[in-house]
């Protein structure tokens, strides 16, 4: 797999070497570079693909390529994984975890189903989840498609919707179906308050505020469009305003300014800083994806049969949305 013509001893001195040499190991390791929407502009510019956890891990599974780069969260690579089983899959920093994924760990969630064994739960999980958690749910919902999916669960079944309760709170909205939810959140997401977006929205009367459904009840009650990241960039595309406020983490107005020139995105600030940035999504460089491209490491590993377990639900959720 490796060029034995290309010498990979570091030679760089500054980022446009750095970067050059980046797209010379990709090349040698064939390799794909999927960046999250949340990366760093850097990491983000380098990239094949950049977009939703489950939408670049199916992009990666369209190419050739046997080496996944997945810069972003260890949710993330390990979802890369489940769905690309015969290719290598690096994550540029091992220790790029997530609050949200963080807050429901499989054996608390297994012991939770143990405990009410009674309520014969129908679970779903968000995307945002590790793959011990995956393979404990009955189908896998994303913020895109998470209306669709509870509006097709079993009529017969209780509900636990898991790990974001913002999320599940305003499906709950949406659908009108009743769900038991799970106590966790995007750190991130829940450092909006209405009183931070009612004041940058005093500034500026006329932008609309776009704000993602992992945000809290009174930020999402404010917003003209609540959406996933990639609803955000069409709904940007097609609306006649040129000034717009985002709601969600900052490195997504990055890529909204790339797609969509000409409009002012102003980014939703908490009470606190001027913009949110999730500190694990900032833990990959360009630095460290050279060093995982490499080394060929950190490399994501799962077990087979915790993999097919956690692929299950992925391809129901898949039926399901068609």
């Amino acid at each position: 797999m490796v060029s034995m013509g290309v010498n990979f001893a570091p030679r760089r001195s500054g980022v446009f070497d750095l970067v050059e040499e980046i797209g010379e190991l990709k090349r040698a390791r064939n390799a794909v570079i999927l960046a999250h929407n949340y990366q760093v502009p850097a990491i983000q510019d380098i990239a094949d693909y950049v977009g939703d956890s489950l939408g670049l891990s199916y992009k990666a599974a369209e190419t050739d390529a046997e080496v996944i780069l997945f810069c972003g969260v260890h949710f993330m690579a390990e979802t890369a994984k489940i769905i690309n089983p015969a290719k290598r899959v690096l994550l540029p920093d091992l220790d790029a975890g997530c609050s949200l994924s963080e807050s429901c760990p499989p054996e608390k969630l297994a012991a939770f189903l143990e405990r009410h064994r009674d309520k014969d739960y129908y679970v779903i999980a968000y995307i945002n989840c590790s793959a011990g958690v995956k393979a404990l749910s009955d189908v896998i919902c994303t913020s895109g498609n998470a209306e669709k999916i509870v509006a097709a669960a079993p009529r017969d079944r209780n509900i636990l919707f898991v790990p974001d309760q913002n999320l599940g709170a305003w499906v709950i909205e949406r659908t009108g179906r009743q769900m038991d939810l799970w106590q966790g959140n995007c750190y991130v997401h829940v450092e909006f308050t209405a009183r931070s977006i009612g004041r940058i929205h005093e500034q500026f009367p006329n932008a609309p505020v776009v704000a993602h459904p992992e945000c809290p009840f009174a930020v999402r009650l404010l917003a003209d469009e609540v959406c996933s990241t990639e609803k955000m960039v069409s709904y940007c595309r097609q609306s006649p305003a040129h000034d717009i406020i985002i709601v969600t983490e900052a490195g997504m107005l990055h890529r909204l300014r790339k797609e969509v020139p000409g409009k002012n995105f102003i980014p939703g600030p908490t009470d606190h800083c001027a913009c949110a940035e999730c500190r694990f999504m900032k833990m990959n460089t360009l630095e460290k994806a050279h060093a995982a491209l490499l080394n060929m490491a950190p490399e994501i590993t799962l077990d087979e049969g915790l993999r097919k377990r956690a692929e299950a639900p992925i391809l129901r959720m898949l039926e399901l949305s068609r």
